[in-house]
């Protein structure tokens, strides 16, 4: 089955689009740019996007 990705933008986004987007389903999360999607997307499995958010907040 091939199923659409659905991108969230961050609560934390300003007015001027400098926010982070993320496509979460049940295998992997992905991240990019809002302001260049084409641009590249980062893609963890569920226990590498936890230890990227760790390493992110410490």
């Amino acid at each position: 089955m091939n199923r659409r990705i659905e991108w969230r933008t961050s609560t934390f986004s300003v007015a001027n689009n400098d926010c982070v987007q993320l496509a979460v389903d049940r295998a992997l999360t992905r991240v990019r740019d809002s302001k260049t999607p084409d641009a590249g997307t980062l893609v963890f499995d569920r226990e590498c996007f936890a230890t990227f958010l760790a390493v992110l907040k410490s």
